[in-house]
């Protein structure tokens, strides 16, 4: 009995400094080195303070700001320990009032917009996670955007052109719009703008 166990003891300990030690280790630290913002969690800093990831969606409702895809995750939006979707089916009358209620919203925010609301504005993602919109999306918002920071239409799709990501490899899914990452660049112009007005005499305005 002894041979046979002491064998498997050993192999049992071994193959767990392996596994459960040296490899992740071994993995972990050759991911800092050839992808450090990735095995960081690709975390965005402003001014040495960590605000999001370019990985995970916010839940932003600020007119001026770009908003993303609704979140279905609980027990708050974007919550990344409970990734997951709604699971409810298209006949499911729970999801039509959802969408209807994030319509209205939309509709709210820019009554004047007559434009057909992309789905993917009031559809969650399977994750619920979604960093991303369809540049349709982006494009419907520019104007509520525009209004509400008192830019031109389009200084705000040239901050959303920057931020558009291609089909991945040129081939695999759609043009893809980072939300957060527009809507820091949309901060920092509103703050330009704000600071050259300041620097400009009232008289000459």
């Amino acid at each position: 009995m002894k041979q046979l166990i002491r064998p498997a003891v050993s192999l049992f300990v071994l193959m767990s400094v392996v596994t459960g030690l040296a490899y992740p280790v071994l993995v972990t630290g050759a991911a800092r080195i050839a992808f450090p913002d990735q095995a960081a969690g690709s975390l965005v800093e402003v001014d040495g303070q960590v605000i999001g990831s370019t990985l995970i969606g916010q839940d932003f409702t600020d007119p001026k700001y770009l908003w993303g895809r609704p979140s279905a995750t609980a027990t708050s939006p974007y919550n990344g320990g409970a990734s997951g979707g709604s699971n409810l089916g298209l006949s499911n009358p729970a999801l039509a009032d959802a969408v209807k209620a994030r319509v209205a919203a939309l509709k709210a925010a820019d009554p004047g917009n007559t434009a057909a609301v992309p789905v993917d504005l009031v559809t969650a993602s399977g994750s619920g996670l979604d960093p991303h919109v369809s540049v349709a999306a982006a494009e419907y918002q520019v104007a509520r955007v525009a209004r509400a920071r008192q830019l031109a239409p389009d200084q705000v799709r040239s901050v959303i052109a920057r931020h558009t990501e291609g089909r991945l490899s040129g081939l695999l899914g759609e043009p893809r719009v980072n939300v957060l990452a527009v809507n820091l660049d949309l901060d920092r112009q509103t703050a330009r703008a704000v600071a050259t007005m300041a620097a400009v005499p009232p008289a000459s305005r």
